[in-house]
């Protein structure tokens, strides 16, 4: 078993936990994202408005990632950094 194997069975136990929370709670997780975009919105005038929207749009995303709602396939992998 290589090194990366041996990291993902480990993440694993994990990984499962924070999908089983994200499925209970995903609905107050994501009115805590968008309440939490609005006040930032508001607190910079809207300055930063397109970004705001642009990582709410992400962190949901991630959130639907890990609670399967997307189509039920396995998450894609995110490309490499630059």
């Amino acid at each position: 078993m290589g090194f990366m194997d041996t990291l993902k069975a480990r993440i694993a136990p994990a990984r499962d936990k924070v999908s089983d929370f994200a499925q209970q709670h995903g609905g107050k997780i994501e009115h805590g994202l968008e309440k939490a975009a609005r006040t930032v919105d508001q607190k910079t005038k809207g300055k930063y408005s397109d970004k705001i929207d642009a990582g709410t749009g992400k962190a949901k995303d991630a959130l639907g990632r890990l609670t399967h709602k997307d189509d039920g396939s396995t998450p894609p992998t995110p490309p490499p950094a630059s």
